[in-house]
């Protein structure tokens, strides 16, 4: 059974003095990396060629997170494509291995996804959301867990995950244009045709962010739009529920923890911003397109999204 390895990379090099040794100790080495270059201005495609790698090169105004791993899907033919950013890091030998067995962990799974820790040198909160998000316990999820679960049912992240070709395809494989939280789509998409969603501890990499409370906000405001224009998922599976307030608490005793609590009002005020940006997303179609490319991680996605 063949596997490939697929990467988007723009301007990656800072993060190949760690990557790239990384993927080659890997005890699963896959039978192709294709890595999908917009447009760099760094010497990152070159490093990844010189690993092995099939770079093939797109415009970075044609970039989607969801058409872009479309068309990287239908490059290779593989049985078993495993996703991952040019920023995740494999925190030890096994990590591909185990992300790959986690998908014939049983027979309906289509999709599973590892655990992300954060990145050495993280800040307290970015380590504790971490934590939060992916903890210690493994799960398999399907379409009857959303009753416990909301929303979460359907989270899972490319960042590292491992999709069965087949599973992928059969739910119509990534979607051709979103602004973001195209894994979410096509985990929803597998749960409601009774494929399962495999988080599996056992495969760890290093990724996490050093957001701004405004770059927080501004992503937030992304997620709310994909919600809101993806309303179905909201229908079939429900809100997160309570999952804001638990994130907050979850911070609060983090802070507790390294005995700062005095910064509680930085998550209160951080998790005010990211519910201010979610809500605008979910109003978007009323503002002005201007607005929207100003508020947004993503402004080339508005060019042609407006409406």
């Amino acid at each position: 059974m063949r596997s490939a390895l697929i990467i988007p990379n723009r301007n990656g090099a800072d993060h190949l003095e760690r990557l790239l040794p990384a993927l080659a100790a890997q005890s699963l080495q896959p039978d192709e990396v294709l890595v999908v270059d917009s447009s760099s201005s760094d010497d990152s495609p070159a490093r990844w060629r010189a690993h092995g790698a099939r770079v093939v090169a797109i415009d970075a105004a044609r970039f989607n997170h969801g058409g872009t791993r479309r068309w990287a899907s239908t490059l290779t033919r593989a049985d078993v494509l495993i996703y991952m950013t040019q920023d995740a890091v494999p925190a030890d030998r096994d990590a591909l291995r185990r992300l790959h067995d986690a998908l014939f962990a049983a027979p309906d799974i289509g999709v599973a996804y590892g655990r992300q820790l954060p990145h050495p040198g993280a800040s307290l909160l970015s380590a504790a959301g971490r934590r939060f998000n992916y903890p210690a316990q493994s799960r398999i999820k399907r379409r009857s867990d959303a009753r416990e679960l909301g929303i979460k049912t359907c989270f899972s992240s490319d960042a590292f995950a491992a999709y069965r070709r087949d599973a992928l395809f059969a739910v119509g494989g990534f979607p051709e244009d979103v602004i973001g939280s195209e894994d979410a789509f096509v985990a929803a998409r597998m749960l409601l045709r009774d494929y399962a969603v495999h988080y599996t501890a056992d495969a760890q990499v290093h990724h996490s962010h050093e957001y701004t409370p405004v770059e927080e906000m501004r992503r937030y405001f992304d997620i709310g739009t994909f919600y809101r224009r993806e309303a179905w998922i909201v229908e079939a599976f429900g809100h997160a529920g309570g999952e804001g307030l638990r994130f907050v608490r979850d911070q609060i005793d983090a802070l507790t923890a390294a005995g700062q609590r005095w910064r509680g009002a930085e998550v209160v005020w951080r998790s005010a911003l990211k519910l201010a940006g979610y809500k605008l997303g979910f109003l978007e179609r009323h503002l002005p397109s201007a607005l929207k490319r100003r508020i947004s991680m993503f402004p080339l996605y508005w060019e042609e999204n407006s409406a």
